[in-house]
């Protein structure tokens, strides 16, 4: 076998089946997915700021507390949706490697002749890139197995009648951003009356002379 064979069969396999096109359309789908996913972060960031600014408002005490409830629990959605939108970004940056190798392979197929030395430094290059690709496939496994352990123990810590009915910690401190509202408004309504009673005073006077 020569020497260019030698070099073309290094590209052999079953990734020689993959079209450009259609790893193409993967990136264009999960793009698409992922823009639906943001779509849906931002809505839930709009509902939180919307239950916020009517927690401040409330003066029910039970309804203050379904409504810091409610905000938690859009928190956490809007968390998990966050990390699928990376997932899939993460996705896409794989996918536009795995095109832009699929060009690095008609590149070299198409110059075959240029010199050997400079061929040889790309497919040194090459090699570093499949080694990250490895990884990278070891470490999102890692995560996943890392994710499903973290899952299981927070489902049994699980209380639950304390975390359907009670107060916990992200409760009570959303109930005291809604204290705060409260002050705010009484001070805001307090301060006319303390700038009407100078002019009272003078009135008061007025008709004492």
């Amino acid at each position: 076998m020569g020497l260019i064979a030698k070099i073309r069969s290094l590209f052999k396999g079953k990734y020689d089946r993959i079209k450009r096109e259609e790893v193409v359309d993967a990136i264009v789908k999960l793009q698409s997915e992922e823009a639906q996913v943001e779509e849906r972060v931002r809505d839930a960031r709009a509902q939180i700021e919307a239950l916020m600014a009517q927690g401040r408002e409330e003066k029910d005490m039970q309804m203050r507390l379904f409504l810091a409830k409610k905000i938690n629990y859009l928190k956490e959605e809007q968390k998990q949706n966050m990390q699928r939108a990376t997932y899939l970004l993460y996705n896409v940056q794989l996918l536009n490697r795995l095109k832009s190798a699929i060009d690095d392979k008609q590149f070299f197929s198409n110059s075959m002749g240029a010199p050997l030395n400079s061929l040889l430094a790309d497919q040194r290059a090459l090699a570093q890139f499949l080694n990250k690709a490895l990884n990278t496939r070891v470490a999102a496994e890692n995560v996943l197995t890392e994710a499903d352990e973290t899952f299981n123990d927070v489902l049994s810590a699980y209380e639950e009648n304390e975390k359907i009915y009670g107060v916990n910690k992200s409760d009570d401190e959303l109930l005291a951003v809604f204290e705060t509202g409260d002050a705010l408004a009484a001070e805001g309504a307090a301060a006319p009356e303390k700038q009407s009673a100078p002019a009272a005073e003078e009135k008061d006077g007025t008709v004492q002379e």
